[in-house]
């Protein structure tokens, strides 16, 4: 199988490249990506010469660069996207552009390669439902709740999960949509709240905790992630939606807690900041469906053990961190793929 993997360069699209090398020796995956600022190559040094891989710098965006990519592929995994939220706060444009738009382009780009009937996984994130309720936990987003999303970022992914739906109903396209909880683990852009709350222990700063700190997440090792999308993209049933949960659920104060802990800092390294417009009280993943009609579960997400494996590669890697941190990594394209397009 030949996948093409749009946003490969990113925190989950690197973790997904080196998976699908791994487990599947006779899969091909080519990354197409814009290299945009969360965009780095560096995260795929040790695997940049395989021959089963390929890079290509482009934009969803951009039907030419699709044209040119798409005919030989056999499915697309769509990860490219614009994903922080505060950004979206700051300026929705970027969001709505790549994020909608650039799923429509896609989709008609993948019919006219031929892709109509070839399977077309779009990665979309449980932030799409909006907001559940503290007082109530046993309420959990299954794939039949209703889309109310919050933000500029949540609305735009929502837009490609409808165009999605759509092209599967008006055009019969092999289409299947993953809905993740929170991401965590190496290689994450460090204005994400996991490696941002290291990194800043590391350099003595204090951690920024949004409002009470009572908000509550559903965490997912990037690696647990992955994989479940490699199992909807080979066994997941048309038209369909899955969700994918750690079963790990977490209020921000409490994470916050646990990193200090893991660190060795109490909390006076906590410093409380004004609330995010519009933060979502509770996101809670029932990952019942893909457990129970596909066979896939979490084995990589449970803590402690997997947060402290996620702090330790930060504290053991400060050179990469360091250099994303500071923009240097952008140049890493220029110096390994410039020479050789």
């Amino acid at each position: 199988m030949h996948i093409v993997l749009t946003g490969g360069a990113g925190f989950i699209g690197s973790n997904f490249v080196k998976l699908v090398l791994r487990d599947r020796p006779d899969y091909r995956i080519t990354n197409l990506d814009a290299l945009t600022y969360s965009g780095n190559l560096e995260n795929l040094s040790d695997i940049e010469h395989d021959e089963r891989y390929t890079f290509v710098k482009g934009d969803v965006r951009d039907p030419k660069v699709l044209d040119a990519v798409l005919p030989d592929a056999d499915a697309v995994v769509h990860m490219a996207a614009e994903s922080h939220v505060d950004r979206s706060i700051m300026d929705s444009g970027p969001f709505v552009d790549t994020n909608t738009r650039g799923t429509q382009v896609l989709l008609d780009a993948w019919r006219r390669a031929g892709g109509n009937e070839k399977r077309f996984v779009y990665v979309s994130t449980d932030e799409v439902y909006g907001s559940l309720p503290l007082e109530n936990p046993e309420i959990k987003f299954t794939e039949s709740t209703p889309l109310d999303p919050s933000s500029p970022y949540s609305a735009s992914k929502t837009g490609g999960d409808l165009l999605v739906n759509a092209y599967f109903h008006t055009f019969g396209m092999n289409v299947v949509t993953t809905r993740c909880s929170n991401n965590f683990g190496p290689y994450q852009f460090p204005e994400k709240v996991i490696p941002l709350f290291v990194t800043n222990l590391i350099e003595g700063k204090k951690v920024p905790l949004y409002g009470d700190g009572k908000n509550v997440r559903d965490w997912l090792h990037v690696d647990d992630h992955c994989e479940a999308i490699l199992t909807v993209l080979e066994k997941g049933t048309a038209g369909q939606v899955y969700n994918i949960g750690g079963n790990n659920e977490r209020s921000n104060l409490e994470l916050t807690h646990s990193i200090l802990e893991i660190m060795g800092f109490g909390e006076e390294m906590i410093q409380y900041v004004e609330d995010r417009l519009g933060h979502d009280r509770r996101y809670a993943i029932d990952a019942s469906k893909i457990k129970n009609e596909l066979g896939w579960g979490p084995s990589r997400s449970a803590w402690p053990a997997a947060l402290e494996s996620t702090v330790k590669w930060y504290v053991d890697n400060p050179q990469w961190w360091q250099r994303v941190k500071s923009g240097e990594y952008q140049s890493y394209y220029e110096k390994q793929y410039r020479s050789r397009t």
